[in-house]
């Protein structure tokens, strides 16, 4: 069974976030140039007693991927 590095899913999620923050903290410039994609309105599974309701939307944009890239340089690093 091969092993998951949690370090490195972890160090990517965060590169996303700290990304996406930056993305849209300069909004208007090339940092926040990206696209969303996803489920445009959420999908519902009424039941009867039960109500389910699912929805994604990923918004990437050029920041998040620099993030990302950044990220990766620091795990090679800590590795």
């Amino acid at each position: 069974m091969k092993k998951v590095n949690w370090l490195l899913i972890f160090l990517i999620l965060i590169g996303f976030v700290v990304g996406g923050l930056i993305g849209s903290y300069f909004d208007g410039t090339f940092l926040s140039y990206g696209k969303a994609f996803g489920l445009s309105s959420p999908v519902v599974l009424d039941l009867g007693f039960l109500i389910l309701t699912f929805g994604l939307t990923i918004q990437i944009n050029i920041a998040s991927i620099l993030g990302v890239i950044l990220a990766l340089i620091g795990y090679r690093l800590l590795r």
